[in-house]
């Protein structure tokens, strides 16, 4: 069986990669408990990190009800897509294709692109092979705009295009608001840019400086989608949380198309009501193992592990997928908060031997809580391994047992750092930590949940999309630091990319966390180069399912801890999960 390892060589850590040795099982932070010992000793003094409650009870998530799934909703829904979709067909035509594109921005950002993915890919195709030799000759506004839906969508467009952006920018107006929206699409499409391409960073440099010098005299109509990009770029942005904002803001322009803001808000509820079904699987699940009531020592943020999957896909067919990989960001926090928090370092060793042998016999080597948690994570992962067997044919269950015992171990390599004392170097922290961030993990799950169809196919997936799952948890754990670091060192764990950084360089924590953003902005490059240069499905479905999961781990750390402090994605739960839109439907 081809190994499971996740990352290339040159991340790998060196096989005489020495720790020193570790201390006694003590504990250094400000918060302890103490227990009783398995092993015997009367007190065990262990960390604790006093996490808030879950905000969301089992009973509050099970009363969740809507009508969005009744048969009459279904019917206006397919009414309007067809209409949308001669909409479509009617503004492909060659002669416009500023409009044509357009439109699919629209359907884009309203949520709702996916029902219309052929249509829009005939569209592009079109587009792209009509003006592939005519770009010189397009105004900017054309050229910024279809360079960022045809590189989005895998077309290799160079940035030659925009050879001569400057002097196009120095005859715009910036009080004309289409000279604005200019700026601005030239702005979003500085961020599809590759390594080495000083033309989109001069682009973004520049129209930046630009849109912060003018924000204040805008026009009104473009103010909120001005601040809105400045914030978080439109490629780094979670589709389903920005179709949530932006269908408010569709609505009040003037150019609104009824037709496209009452589909938009009668598919996000309809979405929404399969969303609740789905979170009520995983809520039934979480209170079947016990786990927030037994290892209370943990996060309870079923929820939020939750809103991570709807970041990662909303459509409706992915259902299965949102339920299970719920299951599993659950379980890497308890075992994340087993392996950070509460077990000692003599536990923790004996815990990652019992799960890289995966023998249900040898628990009874363990404490009672990790009996607890092993049994939860092995009964969970067999049901997985046994629906994709009897459903599929396929036997994946020693591939998933492979990478829970790779997360593991690394997770036991940060205690043994964390007892010894010991600060490792960037490139060693990193080697570890994007695995320990379990985005790896995540992306096995998700591709072996939705189409893989062979043993073969999983192999050939774990030798192609190596670079694609370095990026993609390279950044997820970056941005992760940056929110979280120093909570995390507060209360006593090892150094993160941040502190690791400034040990070795000198720098101070500001020099070392603009270093640290600088990283993620040059490895969101190489995921936009993966895209464009992806030449099978399989890829290609890796990289966008990849790209998700950092726009959705950007959001969830962009303010703060949005995964460990459960009030600072509430409004977000609130407007996701359980409040739907009010709009107009089955006339």
């Amino acid at each position: 069986m081809a190994s499971l390892c996740f990352f290339p060589y040159s991340l790998f850590l060196s096989k005489d990669f020495h720790v020193p040795p570790r201390r006694p099982d003590i504990c250094k932070p400000i918060n302890s408990s103490q227990t009783k010992s398995y092993v015997g000793e009367p007190i065990v003094t262990r960390r604790t990190a006093n996490y808030e409650s879950s905000l969301w009870s089992y009973d509050h998530v099970q009363s969740l009800s809507t009508k969005h799934s009744e048969k009459d909703y279904a019917a206006r829904a397919e009414n309007l897509k067809e209409v949308v979709k001669t909409m479509i067909r009617k503004h492909s035509v060659v002669e416009n294709p500023l409009r044509g594109l357009e439109l699919v921005d629209d359907l884009q950002r309203l949520g709702i692109a996916y029902h219309f993915k052929e249509e829009i890919s005939d569209v592009l195709e079109k587009i792209y092979y009509e003006i592939r030799y005519k770009w010189s000759g397009m105004n900017l506004n054309h050229q910024s705009l279809g360079f960022r839906l045809l590189r989005q969508h895998g077309y290799p467009v160079t940035q030659d295009i925009f050879g001569n952006f400057k002097d196009k920018i120095e005859n715009l107006n910036p009080c004309q608001y289409e000279d604005l929206v200019t700026i601005l699409n030239l702005y979003e499409a500085s961020y599809h840019s590759f390594e080495d391409e000083s033309v989109l960073d001069e682009a973004r440099d520049l129209t930046k400086k630009y849109l912060e010098e003018k924000l204040d005299g805008v026009n009104v109509s473009i103010a909120p989608l001005v601040s809105h990009a400045l914030e978080v770029p439109l490629h780094w942005r979670v589709p389903r949380v920005e179709a949530r904002w932006f269908i408010d803001v569709y609505e009040k322009r003037n150019d609104m198309n009824p037709t496209l803001i009452e589909l938009a808000k009668l598919d996000f509820d309809m979405v929404q009501a399969i969303h609740i079904e789905d979170l009520k699987h995983a809520s039934r699940w979480w209170k079947n193992t016990s786990w927030d009531k037994k290892l209370t020592f943990a996060r309870d943020r079923l929820v939020e592990c939750f809103l991570w999957t709807v970041g990662y896909s909303y459509v409706p067919w992915f259902s299965t997928g949102r339920r299970e990989i719920t299951k599993v960001n659950a379980m890497i926090t308890t075992i994340d908060d087993v392996y950070d928090v509460y077990g000692t370092l003599g536990e923790l060793e004996l815990f990652t031997d019992v799960i890289i042998r995966w023998d249900i016999n040898a628990i009874d080597e363990l404490p009672e809580y990790m009996k607890i948690c092993f049994l939860g994570l092995y009964n969970t992962t067999n049901n997985v391994a046994y629906d994709i067997l009897i459903n599929s044919r396929i036997h994946v269950l020693p591939y998933l047992k492979k990478a829970w015992a790779d997360l593991c171990e690394s997770y036991l390599r940060e205690a043994r750092w964390y007892h010894s004392g010991h600060t490792p170097t960037l490139n060693d922290y990193l080697n570890n930590a994007c695995v320990t961030i379990g985005s790896p993990l995540t992306l096995m799950y998700m591709k072996i949940l939705t189409s893989v169809t062979s043993t073969e196919e999983i192999v050939q997936w774990f030798e192609e999309s190596k670079n694609i799952v370095n990026h993609t948890a390279l950044i997820v754990r970056l941005a992760d630091d940056l929110a979280t670091s120093s909570d995390e060192m507060e209360r006593g764990d090892i150094s993160k990319s941040i502190q690791c950084y400034m040990h070795e360089s000198g720098a101070t924590e500001d020099e070392a966390r603009r270093h640290i953003k600088n990283l993620i902005l040059k490895t969101w490059k190489k995921l936009n180069k993966e895209r464009v240069n992806a030449k099978s499905q399989l890829l290609r479905e890796t990289v966008d399912y990849a790209m998700d999961i950092v726009r959705m781990a950007q959001f969830m750390y962009g303010k703060g801890d949005g995964h460990g402090r459960p009030n600072v994605t509430k409004s977000h739960v609130l407007s996701l999960l359980f409040n739907p839109i009010q709009g107009i439907y089955c006339q």
